[in-house]
């Protein structure tokens, strides 16, 4: 003979009082919630259908719009780079390629898990043929100036 208290799929059921019937609104007064159905008398919340869309605040700038314009929230599809200034490229041989390989062999980076970038800080004298994924203005100027060019990889 099986154990009674044994859990099989054939004897699950709820606890008693665990699920309670619909409330069926506008069905008379005796069913508790007739004719306004607890919505009110009058306004917009108490019109058929749903008076306003998830989130309306009465037509004021509504949260979930405010937020995202406030200080110190993360960019949400942000490009991450591995930066380097054009200061640092004055120690390579001029007329050389500068790409992420190349800055990677000769030590400039050592961890390089994003893209190269390349900043504007300092002052670039060597001639270079600089390879990466984004410059700054400043950075793109300054290697111009000095005679190199600057080409963007995908």
């Amino acid at each position: 003979m099986t154990n009674p208290m044994t859990l099989r799929l054939d004897s699950l059921k709820a606890n008693s009082g665990a699920r309670r019937r619909k409330l069926r609104k506008g069905r008379g007064i005796a069913a508790g919630q007739g004719a306004s159905c607890g919505f009110g008398m009058r306004g917009q919340k108490s019109r058929s259908g749903r008076p306003t869309r998830p989130g309306f605040e009465g037509g004021q700038m509504p949260l979930y719009r405010r937020v995202p314009k406030l200080k110190h929230f993360p960019i949400v599809n942000r490009r991450n780079f591995s930066v380097l200034n054009v200061s640092s490229l004055n120690d390579l041989k001029a007329g050389t390629t500068v790409s992420l390989d190349s800055l990677v062999k000769d030590g400039l980076l050592t961890n390089p898990k994003y893209p190269l970038k390349i900043l504007g800080n300092g002052e670039l004298t060597a001639k270079l043929t600089v390879q990466a994924a984004a410059f700054t203005k400043t950075a793109r100027s300054k290697i111009e100036a000095a005679g190199g060019t600057c080409e963007i990889l995908d």
